[in-house]
């Protein structure tokens, strides 16, 4: 199954800055080169935070946890945060696995995902 890859900046109320990469199909051995090497410009740059959309999701390798883990790496050394929204079951299960991983962060939407960012955002604001 192929993988059909969006990527959007400062889609949705999420904020300034912050990349939407919507992924449809199968996240693969055969496929995660392909989001790699989209997701390689984006974080090129001074990207903090991108939000993956994973409604349309319909399988995960360990192929694709590892482009998930890069990526949060790479944002971890900035100060910023890889975040996953609206996930199916199948894919849930996964991230419960990976939930036990320190520094993962998981949304039920992106109503929850908003309020989220809000509340960093504030944060970081008091702080200077």
């Amino acid at each position: 199954m192929p993988l059909d890859i969006k990527i959007q900046k400062d889609a949705g109320n999420q904020g300034a800055g912050v990349i939407t990469v919507t992924l449809a199909g199968s996240l693969d051995t055969a496929t995660a080169p392909q989001l790699a090497e989209q997701l390689a410009p984006v974080l090129a740059n001074t990207t903090r935070d991108v939000v993956f959309d994973l409604a349309a999701l319909k399988f995960i390798s360990s192929a694709g946890l590892r482009v998930f883990a890069s990526t949060r790496k790479m944002l971890k050394e900035r100060g910023g945060q890889v975040s996953f929204v609206h996930m199916q079951p199948q894919i849930q299960e996964v991230f419960e696995i990976m939930k036990s991983l320190p520094g993962v962060a998981v949304f039920k939407d992106l109503a929850e995902l908003d309020r989220y960012l809000t509340a960093r955002q504030r944060a970081h604001l008091q702080n200077e």
